[in-house]
């Protein structure tokens, strides 16, 4: 029985791959209606169906803890620490900025050069054909080099990267812990070290309104790592000595380690998300909402047309179906929206439901009115205790999790 087994294996090993066709990815969101396209596409239920299934793998264990490790995984390894390599070998620059040191841009051209040869030295030879498709995610997925700058878009080109590479059937599904633990691990340690070493700005970042100025998916995985952890709560994380002492094991846990070496101050002032979410009672809820916030945070960083660049459509993520308007904004304000949601964020605080006539509920991903109105008028707006949020068309969260109630 073994021995058909084995045969059977070694046919299909042995079977012709089956013909696919590649393309050069092209930018495909470039308009806001151009979301309701991305939102109701394939590629977008890929993408988060890659970014779910990998939260479920990681759920409870530990960064140290045993997993298997196939070659592909140590290939990609590899083509990362070439990038780190290329770093030492990058060193800044003397310039009047304090800030975006140009020898980052250096750095950039040599990977823009190379990314198809070190894609293809992951991928099958008979995938060759995908290596400058997959390769654009991966030079998409480091910074840009005119700004200078590097943000959550970013991080999402370099998930999308790993997407395409499930899709094409380089990493399998006895992959999923490796490909957290192993290589999206080390592909944050070169980001943080091209972020130190070239000062690189936040890209888009807002400031104490945002989960943190560079990242967002270790957050969302390293909260599953914690989930059913018998000593760690989520109060802990604001803990220095729990930090110190379990940061190794846990991603989440070095994500703040990282924020209090790179900033000053009270951990409640410079990272006041962060803090209000050490409130919450278990880890499964804060991952919850960490996904809500996610997809959120997609859609708002798509709507800024200076960041559409790190969305692109290709074979592998092209959208399907045709482009259309949503039915509005879905503010209650601006569109008649029915209603507001309910979530908790604020340090034991829970959001009221109150309806939005006659006042200017946010500065909310989900209206841009809002947010222009917002913006003017942010020194003059009261922050809530809770939080309140129109519903939308697409079921969106706010990106912005505290909202400002009307003029005082």
């Amino acid at each position: 029985m073994a021995e058909s087994e084995q045969r059977a294996g070694t046919s299909e090993e042995m079977a012709p791959p089956i013909q696919q066709n590649f393309m050069i990815p092209k930018k495909e969101i470039n308009i806001v209606s151009d979301m309701g396209k991305w939102k109701r596409s394939q590629a977008y239920a890929d993408y988060m169906g890659f970014i779910l299934t990998l939260n479920e793998g990681v759920r409870g264990k530990k960064l140290t803890c045993d997993y298997k490790v196939s070659e592909p995984i140590e290939k990609l390894v590899a083509l990362l620490n070439t990038l780190d390599r290329w770093i030492d070998e990058t060193p800044p620059v003397d310039q009047p900025s304090r800030f975006g040191n140009k020898a980052f841009r250096t750095w950039y051209a040599k990977l823009d050069q190379e990314a198809e040869n070190l894609v293809a030295a992951v991928i099958p030879k008979h995938l060759a054909n995908a290596a400058p498709e997959v390769a654009v995610y991966l030079k998409e997925a480091v910074g840009n080099s005119t700004r200078i700058d590097y943000g959550t878009g970013h991080e999402a080109a370099f998930a999308a990267f790993l997407c395409c590479l499930c899709k094409i059937g380089v990493l399998r599904v006895d992959d999923q812990m490796a490909i957290v633990f192993k290589v999206f691990n080390r592909y944050l340690e070169v980001m943080r070290k091209l972020q130190k070493t070239y000062r690189m700005e936040p890209a888009g970042s807002q400031g104490v309104w945002g989960l943190d100025d560079f990242q967002f998916l270790p957050f969302i995985w390293g909260s599953s790592q914690l989930i059913d952890h018998p000593n760690l709560e989520p109060r802990h994380f604001v803990d220095e000595k729990v930090v110190n002492e379990n940061h190794k094991d846990f991603m989440f846990l070095e994500c703040i380690l990282f924020i209090t070496e790179m900033k000053t101050g009270p951990f409640a002032e410079h990272s006041n998300q962060l803090w209000n979410i050490s409130a919450v009672p278990s880890w499964s809820k804060v991952n919850q909402g960490l996904i809500r916030m996610y997809k959120a945070e997609l859609t708002l960083n798509l709507r800024k047309q200076d960041r559409n660049c790190h969305t692109w459509a290709s074979s592998r993520t092209r959208p399907r179906g045709g482009i259309s308007c949503w039915g509005g904004s879905g503010c209650a304000k601006h569109d008649g929206g029915a209603g507001v949601a309910q979530l908790p964020t604020a340090r034991g605080a829970t959001s009221p439901q109150v309806g939005l006539e006659g006042v200017i509920s946010t500065p909310c991903s989900l209206c841009l009115r809002c947010w222009d109105v917002g913006q003017r008028l942010g020194g003059r707006l009261q922050r809530t205790k809770g939080l309140t949020v129109p519903n939308s068309a697409l079921s969106l969260p706010p990106a912005l999790p505290l909202h400002f109630t009307s003029c005082v």
